[in-house]
């Protein structure tokens, strides 16, 4: 759909409006629906050391999928669209984001980066996946397109991207960011030693521990990276700079919806309606389906991703500014 026929935000705010409203019975229903099969599963995980680790790696699915909706309920807390309450969306956030391992107040700054220059060219780099244009690659030498080349490559940005993320940049403060970010940095940090140091202490030792609790960050990051990557890097995906660029049409044709069967929509907290998400981020993922489903007017102009599909998109890696700002691989240089 050309730019000129996307209804304006305007538009899309009236059938947004009543979408908007969280509810305390929603929230507490997701997060006994969530917390309590993740702690049974890591239970039996602990548990399941006694027996076999191929067992404890069989119940690692399945914990690595709670997880996942573990993060998408701390997300929402960082949009203050998960309970009617901020200070509430706070605290919960907070204590999600230990068990996620993810400051709350620094990576929800980032992301508020995110949703507010997604797509715009001029304003890369902070809460996206670095990508590069063509002639911003070609100008690299040939170490710094080596470099490149191996943070698009699948096995290291899904493979090696959840340890990093989660396991060493969520431990350190950002130095762009205020205070307040960096203390939730350390108050984090805090709590994880507590809270991994009784894992330890109840389940056997720290290597019981980093056997149950490391390959389950390890499954549910790569599986939230991949969610945010489909997202964001597909054929026809929105870029434009700064003086061309358009909120509507960054969240409209610049984040998909991902049709995902409806157990993983489940898992993922319906995520997978991005371009809802984008035009309102206040919109709590229990109300993103329901939206979708009853108003036409979300169903206009955007990027459908199946399952299938997805998968082709791990190929395009660079933007060609010279041929409409499409995507493509390093094969089409």
């Amino acid at each position: 759909m050309a730019d000129s026929a996307l209804p304006t935000m305007k538009q899309y705010n009236q059938v947004l409006a009543p979408y908007m409203k969280p509810t305390w019975p929603a929230a507490i229903r997701q997060l006994i629906t969530t917390l309590v099969p993740l702690f049974v599963l890591w239970t039996l995980m602990f548990l399941s050391l006694r027996v076999s680790y191929a067992l404890t790696l069989l119940l690692l699915i399945p914990a690595a999928g709670f997880l996942v909706r573990v993060f998408i309920l701390f997300h929402d807390c960082g949009h203050n669209s998960f309970t009617p309450s901020v200070r509430a969306n706070k605290l919960i956030g907070f204590l999600l984001g230990v068990l996620v391992l993810t400051p709350g107040e620094q990576w929800w700054k980032a992301h508020a980066i995110h949703h507010a220059t997604s797509g715009n060219l001029d304003k890369r780099g902070v809460g996206d996946v670095e990508t590069l244009t063509k002639a911003e690659y070609e100008q690299k030498s040939w170490l710094g397109k080596l470099g490149y080349q191996l943070f698009r490559f699948p096995l290291v940005m899904f493979g090696l991207g959840p340890i990093w993320m989660f396991i060493i940049s969520h431990r350190l403060a950002l130095p762009r960011f205020s205070r307040k970010e960096t203390m939730s940095v350390v108050w984090t940090n805090l709590a994880l030693v507590v809270w991994l140091g009784l894992l330890s202490l109840l389940g056997g030792g720290v290597l019981n521990m980093l056997m149950v609790i490391l390959p389950t960050v390890w499954l549910g990051g790569l599986l939230g990276i991949w969610m945010f990557y489909v997202q964001h890097q597909y054929e026809g995906v929105y870029w434009a700079h700064e003086g061309e660029w358009n909120y509507v049409n960054s969240a409209v044709q610049g984040a998909s919806f991902y049709r995902l069967p409806k157990v993983l929509d489940w898992i993922t907290g319906s995520i997978g309606f991005h371009h809802i998400h984008h035009l309102s981020p206040r919109i709590p993922n229990y109300n993103l389906a329901k939206a979708h489903n009853e108003q036409p007017l979300l169903r206009q102009g955007i990027k459908v991703i199946g399952l299938a599909e997805s998968f082709t998109t791990v190929r395009l890696t660079l933007i060609d500014e010279q041929h409409a700002n499409r995507m493509i691989s390093f094969g089409e240089l």
